[in-house]
């Protein structure tokens, strides 16, 4: 063979082959054995050697391959399925930063050595951990031996929801539990690390700043510390776009580059003869990698860091090796050695935001020269292209984009980075070097925090901070980031308005919505508790909002309303909160300031923490030809209580909904009495399958043709309870689990049976889902 036929294969080919195989297989449903995917990398290393001709598809062959090795070793590492819900002793370091919250601290804890009574378990890795009941001050590096109880990952799946299992197998999760109770648990040691250093200088910023929220923001903006800031902040950052300067970005490593440079350029101001000895452009590229490094391991190596850290490296190793090299190399480079070390560093949103963002700003922002003038332009070009070319990525992540990002960007880009961040840094560099000339520095860069910060407060309440779309098919996505590319390519290309045809299929989604007399529900997977959303031709109703935990954890705002907006949803008509249990009504505050115009209405409006009527049998209301009944409680009904939780029957012309809540066995006979005449209605089980509930008499009186659970995988409260489940087989009727379908679909026809229409769950199967 002609040595002529062996060139260099160029690097931006090879990088969108291999992105395109690794992509592929993130939609598969299952993977082969990880020895399997290595084996066949051979024949494939061998082909891409021997016919140059076929070098692209053996790209995407060895993407793929390599990302099912990825993706099934690590699906293997995690703890056995037959061992969840045991007990393990577990020795091991804790990684990152521990984040303490008023009920637990929740830390990542690498597992070396994994016992069960006393027998090594061959599981090692990283485990998510919480220690509830007076933890301990919990530091990086610590090494512990801990009695842990351990399950395997498993989210909570939604219309709109973040995929937490994804997510698990992204961090290489191998296991979630708790810590128990036990004589056992010890310190064993401390060791340096730099996730060490990382908390130091966070205390270091929190002792010399008065403010506990200026100190948030200022390690957030230094070290990429974000346990100070809560979900308002994020809120904020959110409606103005910005969630990437909260957390370190790119950018960010770029300006600490730029500083490498500068300080290596310094001995050279001093001695100029230096430059005799060692070339002043290549200690400058060295200056600027090793900042770079030294700022993207504080960061704690987030994707966009690394990113641009690969980047530094490219453009830093040309210059060394007097070799040219242009953005586009260094951006594939960049993306090859990501997908070589971590083919599953797709499954995060930061991956395809990070690349797509740089390398449209690569393609479509044309140089206008140097001087302010030029920068000014290119700096606001820059943050309109990327608010709307990365707008179809950030709605398929996120759910919500930002009308005002552009302009909250333009505004807080430069602030941030050419302001804030250099005085963060010279602030981190007197820590090291002179503790008590880092207190003024810090106090200035909290000031200008705090003022850019009050801004940003200011603009998340404009019109547009906040916009929302139903969830997007992929070939949605796929026009409008082609339609953005169109629209912004360089001036010359014809026709670039018409790129914004290419957004009409995501801006304008065609909704179906129920005919009159019919509806439909959905019943959330929100965990151990409840939330159903019912939705007829013109009305919306919500029956519970799931828990919101001491953490701050809200499953109103985490789960219920991204279902909603997911499911193109913007008015909620009626919010009825069963009873004032945390497991009903936690998410009800957030729900109702995201709805205010809602009518609301409980069965113990008194302990709600927030103004409700209460809602008592006989009160009814018709919408778009389906009526609504409350069946329970009566109007002289005291206490509290699971029995004083709302009954809502809903009839439409095809069939009936019962919403029992919690009730007991108490008053199942009264509701069933008040069902009437009718088919028989599907079922919500009362009280999750509690033993308290669902008696024999109240099965076979309703005799439902379906009925639906909701409750939380290895809840531990063991519902639903086994001989309540046997109950409904000894009267045939089916039972689906939220447990082990996610969230759950019912369409109600008006002129047919009611049918189940969605299993989230088993809906858009992948390999990284825990299997019912």
């Amino acid at each position: 063979m002609a040595p002529a036929s062996r060139k260099p294969f160029a690097a931006t080919r090879v990088a969108p082959a291999l992105l395109l195989g690794v992509l592929a297989v993130q939609w598969l449903p299952a993977l082969p054995p990880a020895w399997l995917s290595f084996l066949l990398l051979l024949p494939v290393a061998v082909a891409f050697w021997r016919w140059p001709r076929w070098r692209l598809p053996m790209c995407v062959c060895a993407g793929a391959l390599w990302a099912m090795h990825a993706g099934a070793d690590a699906m293997h590492a995690r703890l056995p399925r037959a061992l969840e819900g045991r007990d393990f002793v577990v020795t091991g370091h804790i990684d990152e930063l521990p984040l303490k919250r008023e009920d637990a601290t929740r830390f990542a804890f690498v597992a070396d050595r994994v016992t069960l009574d006393g027998a090594p378990v061959p599981v090692h890795g990283r485990m998510m951990v919480s220690w509830y009941d007076a933890a301990p001050s919990l530091q990086p590096c610590e090494r512990w031996r801990l009695l842990l109880r351990l399950k395997r990952p498993r989210g909570l799946l939604n219309p709109g929801t973040a995929d937490g299992e994804r997510m698990a197998l992204q961090r290489r999760i191998v296991a979630t539990g708790y810590v128990r109770e036990d004589a056992g648990n010890a310190l064993l040691g401390r060791a340096w690390c730099v996730d060490g250093v990382r908390g130091a200088i966070a205390q270091g910023i929190a002792e010399r700043v008065r403010d506990p929220h200026d100190a948030a923001l200022l390690q957030a903006f230094s070290v990429g510390d974000t346990r100070g800031l809560g979900q308002q902040d994020w809120e904020v950052a959110r409606a103005n776009g910005i969630p990437h300067l909260i957390a370190i970005s790119g950018f960010h490593v770029g300006v600490a580059a730029v500083f490498g440079v500068w300080l290596a350029a310094l001995p050279y101001l001093l001695w100029p003869g230096l430059a005799l000895r060692l070339p002043r452009m290549q200690a400058q590229a060295a200056g600027a990698l090793l900042v770079a490094g030294i700022y993207s391991a504080l960061a704690g190596f987030g994707l966009p860091t690394v990113r641009t850290l690969l980047m530094i490296a490219v453009v830093a190793l040309a210059r060394c090796s007097r070799r040219g090299g242009h953005g586009a190399q260094s951006l594939a480079l960049a993306l090859i050695a990501i997908l070589a070390v971590d083919p599953l560093a797709v499954l995060a949103a930061g991956f395809w935001l990070s690349f797509t963002g740089v390398g449209l700003l690569m393609l479509c922002l044309q140089s206008r020269g140097h001087g302010l003038r030029a920068f000014l332009h290119e700096l606001g070009a820059g943050q309109i292209l990327m608010t709307v070319s990365l707008m179809p990525l950030t709605l398929w992540f996120f759910g919500e984009a930002s009308l005002v990002g552009a302009l909250s960007n333009l505004v807080a880009v430069p602030f941030v980075s050419f302001v804030i961040v250099p005085c963060a840094l010279l602030g981190m560099l007197c820590l090291g070097l002179c503790p008590p000339l880092a207190t003024p520095v810090l106090w200035l860069a909290a000031q200008l925090a705090h003022a850019q910060w009050w801004l940003l407060e200011r603009m998340a309440t404009w019109p547009g901070a906040h916009w929302y779309l139903p969830q997007m098919a992929p070939w949605t996505l796929l026009l409008a980031t082609l339609g953005a590319l169109w629209l912004f390519l360089p001036r010359g290309v014809p026709l670039r308005a018409l790129g914004l045809l290419l957004f009409l299929p995501l801006l304008w989604p065609p909704l179906a919505k129920p005919a009159t007399g019919a509806f439909e529900v959905w019943v959330l997977d929100v965990g151990q508790g409840l939330s159903v959303l019912l939705r007829t031709r013109g009305h919306t109703l919500l029956y519970d909002t799931g828990a919101r935990y001491p953490s701050g954890f809200d499953l109103g705002e985490a789960a219920v309303l991204p279902a909603i907006h997911a499911l193109g949803i913007a008015r909620l008509d009626v919010l009825m909160v069963s009873h004032a249990d945390n497991d009903h009504a936690g998410g009800a505050r957030s729900v109702a300031a995201a709805f205010p115009a809602a009518r609301r209405y409980a069965g113990e409006p008194e302990r709600m923490p927030l103004p409700m009527a209460p809602c008592t049998s006989g009160q009814a209301w018709e919408w778009d030809g389906v009526r609504f009944r409350v069946v329970n409680p009566a109007p002289d009904a005291g206490g509290k209580g699971n029995d004083r939780s709302c009954v809502l029957l809903v009839e439409g012309a095809g069939g009936r909904l019962l919403l029992t809540g919690d009730i007991t066995v108490k008053v199942e006979p009264l509701v069933a009495a008040a069902l009437g005449d009718g088919p028989a209605p599907v079922l919500l089980v009362p009280h999750h399958g509690s033993k308290t509930s669902s008696s024999q008499a109240f099965i076979d009186a309703v005799a439902p043709p379906l009925a639906i659970v909701s409750a939380g995988w290895r809840n531990r409260f063991g519902h639903p309870k086994p001989e309540v489940m046997a109950r409904y087989a000894e009267a045939g009727v089916p039972v689906l689990d939220t447990a082990d379908s996610g969230a759950i679909g019912i369409d109600f026809p008006a002129g047919a049976a009611a049918r189940i229409t969605g299993r989230w769950r088993l809906r858009a199967p992948r390999y990284w889902r825990e299997k019912p």
